[in-house]
Parts: structure tokens; C-alpha cells; sequence
């Protein structure tokens, strides 16, 4: 018997005055742990995002993490994925949390529930919903009456829903989390923090455990815990277990030890180099951690994918955008597959609980179908009437997406040129105001780009009444730090010489709901184009088929030498690609996607030049790193 097991057992018997009871989760106060049915109890723990999953695999990759060891799963409510319409709220299909919630309670594993209303997770503006922008006073994460009322109405939506669920209910949400690692945002309001814990024990009740989560810092801990709330901590492999749980103790001087984010990898923003956490160092850490009583839930055990807008980004010195896949270095990879960290772990946590007996769950099948040739539809500006239904609003200045309702994906901003520039002209946005990354036309034809903090000029050519295009691509709301409330499109105006440009026509382009209806396949699968069909730089769209094969199996899509854009398969949007910039070189294509019977239809939205071989490959196997994706 191992010295940690033997710890562990002193630990519980140190816990052992215990009353049982039937359904009751509470913390013992004395004996420093948590009480589960009146018994000690310590939970192992991983997070899985439920939004970056297809619900087809929702129960492969929680039984994956319960045959890991674990006893517990850690799971964020993204209000905007729920409520990406003000009123309108979704809990179907891949929204239907409480699905999620039965089958994790099916497969044996309680719940650390983390609703809300921010969440910050790397997602599309920490989960606050855009549409809270069209006041543009409006500030967020505060006391504001405005953003109470908002977070106090979806709340009265969500907690109802959730408080059958609650393990002193006969559900398996053990504990819940009140806002998320808040020390970190500038206002440290109690007032906000107060309002949110009567709201919580309002629709919860007075029984259940809610705590906080902060960063390892007196600062963050001080402005993220408050009375009533259980103050915990995350931190990852390469801080002090001691000194870390040290602070906790300062906030928390009696309960359980916990960290509720111990970081098992991290993200990547396009640019960077992939990230990864050695998994010898997470063993040893997690091993340390559980020796000493403490609860743990490791981020991320499995991170999934970014599909479609969902992406967050950072703000630091200058905008930086998270890639698509979310993999995360996580024990599970982004096609839920098991690595040896996830072995690694595994050993770890058989030292202090049983695990279950039997084989973990194989990596689900992956097909490299090869290669598929795209024809070109035409270039974005002349797809307007397909692509834009409600045709344009006209403005005399720039207005922002959340102005003009349309809150992800891309707008296109339409004026004339004032006067004749037979001359290269500088084309300025001189107060930064390009948010995020704007594709510039003239007459359908590609003159360059803006880039929000690092490209501000460029030079334009052409005569009076010309048409200048701008695409504006939205590449995620900052989702960390003072600048969540990030507005999307031009937010100033564009100079063009001296001249400022106005009479503006914006078009709001519903690319997603035209490709769900079946375009661009339903129009020229029978008759294709017959122009455009020259390669040339600039947004346009390219549409092909994967031939059945009788397979459904996941895969992944690699777009090599395409530069920056969009893609389609069946009409789910499977996130953006960017190749040139990485680390990232292929798109994950779950198989529940794919059809085994009918071809399945490939849309790309290229932004700034295709290939002349206009092909795309399906691999067996993901390119995460810019070195793996230069063979």
C-alpha cells in the first residue's frame, strides 16, 4: 500500500465523526474536506466543454474520462451559446445541456457545474452574449443596471433548470460556481458579486456548495471571493503546490484544499508556436496535490474544437485571436483520442482511488479520403444578392456589427471612390478602428488588407465612382481582461488620402444560412458556373463534393498553400483555417458529420488567394504545429 493511499485513509478517518445521510454534499469545516452522504470525500477531476463536442460523442469521451480514474467532471455554460439572440433561448440537439448532464450521470461521474454568466474559456467574449453591446455604455461584469437585468433574466432561465441536478436533489451537480476567476477583471465589484450570490442561493437554494475560482494572486483573490462563496484556486505545473495552497489558506483557513484549474496544457493563438505541457510534470504536480487531501479538476481533459465563430482572443500588447482547434495538450485530444499523458494520469490516480477495471475506450476511427478538387463560385462582392437577402443599409458613416444586429462572421462595407487615384493612395484607419481584419476591392478587384493593431495603411488605386468593397471578418471577441467589450466592423471611419469616406452601403452577410439551405451546391451542381472561374486574389467562395465511401469517419482537412478563410462540410461550419500564419494545419471533420451514402458538400470561403490546384486533402490525423504542417 502506497505512503499516499495510506495518507488518504488517515485523512477520512481523520473525517470520521461523521453522520451518514442520503444525498447531502457539504464542507466540513473541522477536518478540512468535503462531505459526501456524511462520508469524507475527495473529487479527481477533468473539464469538458460540452459546446466544443458533437453530441454524437458527448458519451465516448465522458466514459473515456471515467474509465481514466475520474470522479467528477467540470463543465461552463456559454450563455452566448444558448441565447445568441436576445430572447431566444437553445437546449436542443448540441445545446441540450441537460442531456449532457443525464449521460454523465449515467456513466457514473458527478459535476462541478461553472454557469456563469462569464466564463472566459478561450470562447467568443467569455461566453457574455454580443448582443449585450448594442449599448455601447454598457459595463459588463459590473453592477451596471443594464448588464444585471440581462445576466438576472438568464439566470431565472438557466438555474431553474439546473437545480434538479443538484446532488442534494438526486442529480450529480455537487458544487456550483458563482462568475469565474473574477479577481482578474479590473472593477472588483462586490456589489455585482453580492447581487450574483442572492441569485444563485435565490433559485439553487441555501444548501448547496457554491465557491469561486481565482488566479494565485493576493489581487485576484481578494477582488474574486466574498462571503459565503468557498474560495478556491487554479494554478498549473510549474508554480509551488505549497506556496499556491498557502494562499488559499489565507482566504480559506478551514475546508478543502482545491484546485479547480490545474492546467494540463494550454491554448494557441494563431502565430504562436503549439503549445505543450510535458506530462511527466502533470503527473508529478497532480500526484503532489492529491497526497496532500486536495481536490483537483484538471483543465482541460479534453478541449474539443472552436467550430464555427466560438473562437475567443486576447488582448494583451495588440489583438491576438485563438485557432480553431481548442486539443489543449489535453490527456484527450481534439478528436477525443487517448495520449500517454492520459496514461500517465491514470497511474497517478490509481494510487489514491480505485480505478475502474477494464480497457479505456480506443481513439474513434479515423479515414484519410484524399484528395478533392474545389471549383470557384465567385468572388464574395458578386454573390451579394445569394449571400445578403435583406440587401444593404445605408449609412453615412461605419456602423459596427453589434449596430447593425449582426454579431459574428463577416460584413461587407460598400461606398464609391471620391476622385480619380491614379496614384498608389493610403487607404488609413487612423484611430485602429478595423476590428479585426478588413479584405479591400475595388471594382472586384483585390487591393490588400487592414489588420486591426498591425496593419493600419495601404495604398489603393483607381477612378471616381469606383466601387470600394470592405469585408470585414469578426475574428472573436476578446474573451480575458479589461476589453471583453469588444465591438466588431469599422468603429471609425476610413480615410482615404484626405478625404473621409462616407454613404456608406452595409451589407449583413447570412453566408451560414445559405449554405444550410443548400447553396452554393443546389445552384451549380447541375450547371456550373460558367464565369468566374479564373483563380485570383481576393474573398470568393469554392464549392466540391467528397464522394461517399461508405464510411462516416472522422478525419481531418488540410488546406495547403490556401491562405486564410472558412470552411463548410454538409453545411456545419467547421472554424477557420490559417494555414500561412499556424501553428495549426488541419481542421478536425468529426465523421457524424459526414454522409456514407450521398456526397458530402464542401464550401470554402477563401479570403485572400486560393491555390491554382484548388485542392483540399482529407487526412487520418491532425497538423496542430507549424513544424508538422510544413512536410
Amino acid at each position: 500500500m502506497t505512503a499516499a493511499l495510506l495518507l488518504l485513509i488517515a485523512v477520512n478517518l481523520a473525517c470520521g465523526n461523521m453522520v451518514s445521510a442520503k444525498n447531502t454534499f457539504s464542507i466540513d469545516y473541522k477536518n478540512n474536506c468535503f462531505l459526501k452522504d456524511g462520508k469524507p470525500f475527495q473529487y479527481i477531476s477533468g473539464s469538458i466543454h460540452y459546446s466544443r463536442i458533437p453530441q454524437y460523442y458527448w458519451k465516448d469521451r465522458l466514459m473515456k474520462m471515467y474509465m481514466s480514474g475520474l470522479n467528477a467532471v467540470q463543465v461552463y455554460v456559454p450563455w452566448n451559446f444558448h441565447e445568441a439572440v436576445q430572447g431566444v433561448q437553445n437546449f436542443t440537439g448540441d445545446q441540450d445541456l441537460e442531456y449532457f448532464l443525464h449521460l454523465a450521470n449515467q456513466t457514473g461521474l458527478l459535476v462541478i457545474m461553472r454557469p456563469g454568466p462569464y466564463i472566459c474559456a478561450e470562447w467568443e467574449m467569455g461566453g457574455l452574449p454580443a448582443w449585450l453591446l448594442q449599448k455601447p455604455s454598457i459595463r459588463l461584469r459590473t453592477a451596471d443596471t443594464d448588464y444585471m437585468q440581462a445576466v438576472s433574466t438568464w439566470l431565472a432561465v438557466l438555474l431553474p433548470k439546473m437545480r434538479p441536478w443538484l446532488y442534494i436533489n438526486g442529480g450529480n451537480i455537487i458544487t456550483v460556481q458563482v462568475e469565474n476567476e473574477y479577481g482578474s477583471y479590473y472593477a472588483c465589484d462586490y456589489n455585482y458579486m453580492r447581487h450574483l450570490r442572492t441569485l444563485f442561493r435565490s433559485f439553487l437554494g441555501e444548501d448547496v456548495v457554491l465557491f469561486t475560482t481565482d488566479g494565485n494572486t493576493d489581487k485576484e483573490m481578494i477582488c474574486g471571493t466574498l462571503e459565503g462563496l468557498y474560495a478556491t484556486i487554479d494554478f498549473g505545473t510549474d508554480t509551488s503546490v505549497a506556496e499556491a495552497f498557502k494562499r488559499q489558506r489565507q482566504f480559506e483557513p478551514h475546508g478543502p484544499l482545491i484546485n479547480s484549474e490545474f492546467y494540463t496544457g494550454w491554448l494557441d493563438h494563431w502565430g504562436d508556436q503549439h503549445a505543450m505541457v510535458d506530462a511527466r510534470k502533470v503527473s508529478r504536480v497532480l500526484g503532489e496535490m492529491l497526497t496532500m487531501g486536495a481536490n483537483v479538476n484538471m483543465y482541460m481533459f479534453e478541449g474539443g474544437t472552436n467550430f464555427g465563430y466560438w473562437n475567443g482572443a486576447d488582448h494583451d500588447s495588440r489583438f491576438r485571436s485563438v485557432v480553431t482547434s481548442y486539443d489543449y495538450d489535453a490527456p484527450l485530444t481534439e478528436a477525443g483520442d487517448p495520449t500517454e499523458k492520459l496514461l500517465a494520469i491514470r497511474d497517478v490516480v490509481a494510487q489514491f482511488r480505485e480505478v475502474p477495471s477494464g480497457p479505456i475506450p480506443p481513439a474513434t476511427p479515423k479515414f484519410a479520403y484524399g484528395f478533392v478538387t474545389l471549383k470557384k463560385v465567385g468572388n464574395v462582392s458578386s454573390l451579394l444578392d445569394l449571400i445578403s437577402p435583406l440587401g444593404p443599409v445605408k449609412s453615412h458613416y461605419p456602423l459596427t456589427f453589434e449596430e447593425m444586429k449582426q454579431y459574428y462572421g463577416y460584413m461587407l462595407y460598400r461606398t464609391a471612390l471620391p476622385r480619380d487615384l491614379n496614384e498608389p493612395t493610403p487607404l488609413i484607419s487612423p484611430l485602429n478602428g478595423v476590428h479585426d481584419r478588413a479584405y479591400v476591392s475595388v471594382n472586384g478587384t483585390f487591393q490588400g488588407l487592414l489588420e486591426r493593431d498591425t496593419t493600419l495603411v495601404m495604398n489603393i488605386t483607381g477612378k471616381q465612382g469606383d466601387t470600394l468593397d470592405v469585408l470585414v471578418e469578426n475574428m472573436g471577441r476578446v474573451n480575458f481582461g479589461s476589453k471583453i467589450n469588444d465591438h466588431k466592423g469599422l468603429l471609425s471611419d476610413l480615410i482615404l488620402g484626405k478625404d473621409i469616406l462616407t454613404d456608406w452601403q452595409i451589407y449583413p452577410l447570412d453566408i451560414d444560412g445559405a449554405i444550410v439551405r443548400g447553396w452554393p451546391h443546389s445552384v451549380y451542381q447541375k450547371t456550373p458556373p460558367s464565369t468566374h472561374t479564373k483563380t485570383a486574389a481576393g474573398p470568393a467562395f469554392y464549392y466540391g463534393t467528397l464522394p461517399p465511401n461508405g464510411l462516416a469517419w472522422d478525419s481531418f482537412l488540410k488546406l495547403k498553400e490556401w491562405t486564410k478563410g472558412q470552411v463548410w462540410i454538409n453545411g456545419v461550419n467547421l472554424g477557420r483555417y490559417w494555414p500561412a500564419r499556424g501553428p495549426q494545419r488541419t481542421l478536425y471533420v468529426p465523421g457524424p458529420l459526414l454522409r456514407n451514402s450521398l456526397p458530402n458538400n464542401i464550401t470554402v470561403l477563401e479570403l485572400e488567394g486560393a491555390p491554382a490546384h484548388l485542392q483540399v486533402l482529407f487526412m487520418d490525423r491532425p497538423q496542430l504545429s507549424t513544424t508538422a504542417g510544413k512536410s
